[in-house]
């Protein structure tokens, strides 16, 4: 076994561990958490490793970086996960390996992605992000929609053509009232997806937590926990 093979074994290894954790704590049957490892700065040959060691799921947050990590791995049986905010001049690009979208934020962008899955004749899932540090009508640091948005962003994506609406995303606060209360933040989402689930039965996903609060994210209810350093070691600085 490589060196890089043994670190990533023994990091997912531990992070299988929290999760497990986490669901006993919060009652849950820990398939009902579906870890997505975050590989964004990583070569392709980690995510060959990754696949090796049984992870199905992995998420990118640039296109550029993902487009030629994709091609390269296009041979291996795994979901993509687009996570980062995403501009209209690049949905061309990320509809064509991204089998799931988490960032849909506003209208102009369900109608580009609905076009180009189209075009690729895909189906392409969506999350709606949400900001839960966004006033009212108001767009997040780190993007996403405000809360109030929800209803009505769903609504697009539910009638969009090639387009799929599979539930919601959001991102821990770093400002407003849930600065530092990450369980709190979780839960308020957990509340926005019920209010979704009536309406939309189907569209159940909740994402949520990351490498530090992923204990949070499971007691609040998620369904799938995207985590990066904690399987991949922590990055390096970006140029």
């Amino acid at each position: 076994m490589t060196d890089r093979k043994a670190q990533l074994a023994a990091n997912l290894a531990q992070v299988e561990e929290r999760i497990t954790s986490a669901c006993a704590a919060a009652g849950r049957k820990r398939e009902e958490v579906t870890l997505i490892v975050v590989t964004k700065t990583y070569p392709a040959s980690d995510v060959r490793i990754l696949h090796e060691l049984g992870v199905r799921h992995v998420a990118e947050n640039r296109d550029q970086d993902a487009a030629p990590k994709a091609t390269a791995c296009a041979d291996l049986s795994l979901t993509w996960h687009f996570v980062g905010q995403l501009q209209t001049n690049k949905v061309r690009s990320v509809t064509g390996y991204a089998d799931v979208v988490q960032s849909v934020d506003r209208i102009k962008l369900v109608t580009a992605l609905s076009a180009a899955a189209v075009r690729a004749e895909r189906e392409l899932g969506c999350l709606i992000q949400v900001a839960l540090d966004a006033e009212s009508g108001e767009r997040g640091e780190r993007g996403g929609v405000a809360p109030d948005g929800i209803e009505e962003l769903a609504a697009a994506v539910d009638a969009a053509d090639g387009l799929r609406l599979d539930g919601l995303m959001t991102v821990a606060p770093l400002a407003g009232p849930f600065a530092g209360r990450q369980r709190a933040a979780f839960d308020r989402l957990m509340e926005f997806s019920t209010r979704l689930r009536a309406a939309h039965p189907a569209a159940n996903m909740v994402s949520a937590g990351m490498s530090g609060d992923l204990e949070d994210a499971v007691a609040a209810g998620a369904t799938h926990v995207r985590v990066g350093t904690a399987v991949l070691g922590v990055r390096p600085a970006l140029g």
